[in-house]
């Protein structure tokens, strides 16, 4: 008897165990912290039996072997992937959030987490690797994760540009030397835009609009193009300089033999590929697998091979890259985050069509 009620009661404190779990919410589930943490999201992944990761990244480079290890950690979590621009990914989530027909569990992208945050399409969550993270690269409101850093510099043409003559600091910029020989890829929501956020955070609002003001005058040819068209026109010798590029393109290209190369300048500009979890996020547990394994060592060093700069501190960029990570060179890192391009966003497009356009 004494078994039978003993048993009755194991029974009892399972099932107990088991409804608690199913019975969690999503904000609980983003946000859970038990020591049963990991056993909570893979029963509950499986049961969900799939993840919808939509990315900025390159399919073929990044996001299938970041499936395949996924997949292959999780059997039975399918990971299926969309890639596109920033812009568009939040569109599709705008429209997904309208239709009451959610279909994206998380999404990621350098430039997403503004956007997805101020049109209030994520919600918050944590993850205990966030811990192993440098405190710039974590939100304090939690809504969203680094993924992947991004380093801005300048891209000048070999052929052109003698080694005495590259430019070191953006006063160097003001050469007349540079007159019309300059590009970038312009607009608010471009890099252009960032470099003009950087210059205002270094130099102070005064000393920033007295530089724009000399700047300007130096006939930059606004391109409605990316900034790896920049670089691509830069190397092709249609300009001397590129400016406000992703400071690791020239090194790739350079690697292939073009005629082109990449300068920082102190502080270097950084900003960060964020993810961020979907308001009514379909699959909960499986995308909070998701995060823990992309910010996990492996999911970073997957990001390392594939010319990615992590933004896990103890998984160094490939060595043909190191040159342009500030700490290899000794500079400083000016690291701007989602809320400060949030911020400066209406300011700095303003600038940019005051004294650029």
């Amino acid at each position: 008897m004494r078994l039978q009620c003993a048993t009755i009661a194991v029974t009892i404190a399972t099932l107990a165990g088991s409804v608690s779990a199913l019975a969690l919410t999503q904000e609980e589930i983003l946000n859970y912290k038990g020591a049963d943490r990991d056993k909570v999201l893979i029963e509950g992944a499986k049961k969900e039996g799939q993840v919808v990761f939509y990315s900025g990244m390159i399919p073929n480079q990044t996001l299938r072997p970041l499936a395949d290890a996924f997949q292959k950690k999780y059997p039975g979590v399918k990971l299926n992937f969309w890639r596109a621009d920033s812009e568009e990914i939040v569109t599709k989530m705008q429209a997904e959030q309208r239709a009451n027909n959610m279909v994206g569990d998380v999404l990621e992208g350098t430039g997403v987490g503004e956007l997805a945050v101020s049109a209030n399409l994520v919600q918050p969550f944590t993850s205990p690797v966030l811990s192993e993270y440098p405190e710039q690269f974590r939100d304090p409101r939690k809504f969203w994760a680094p993924t992947r850093l991004s380093y801005f510099g300048i891209a000048y043409n070999t052929k052109q540009v003698p080694a005495n003559k590259v430019p070191k600091s953006w006063d160097d910029l003001l050469d007349p030397q540079w007159t019309g020989k300059m590009a970038w890829s312009f607009g608010p929501a471009t890099a252009a835009g960032l470099m003009i956020t950087t210059i205002r955070k270094v130099m102070g609002e005064e000393k920033a609009k007295a530089y724009f003001e000399k700047l300007g005058k130096q006939k930059i040819a606004n391109l409605a193009e990316t900034s790896r068209t920049v670089v691509d026109r830069t190397m092709a010798g249609e300009y001397a300089l590129g400016l406000a590029i992703y400071a690791h393109h020239p090194l790739i290209s350079k690697a292939k033999g073009a005629p082109v190369d990449t300068v920082l300048f102190d502080p270097v500009a950084s900003a960060a590929g964020v993810m961020l979890v979907a308001k009514n996020v379909p699959h909960p547990h499986a995308a909070m697998l998701l995060v823990d394994f992309i910010l996990s060592k492996d999911g970073q060093d997957i990001m390392a091979k594939s010319q990615y700069f992590p933004a896990r501190p103890d998984v160094p960029a490939l060595p043909e890259l190191a040159p342009i990570v500030p700490s290899a060179v000794d500079f400083k890192d000016l690291f701007v985050t989602p809320e400060d391009l949030q911020n400066y966003a209406d300011s700095s497009a303003k600038i940019l069509n005051d004294y650029f356009r």
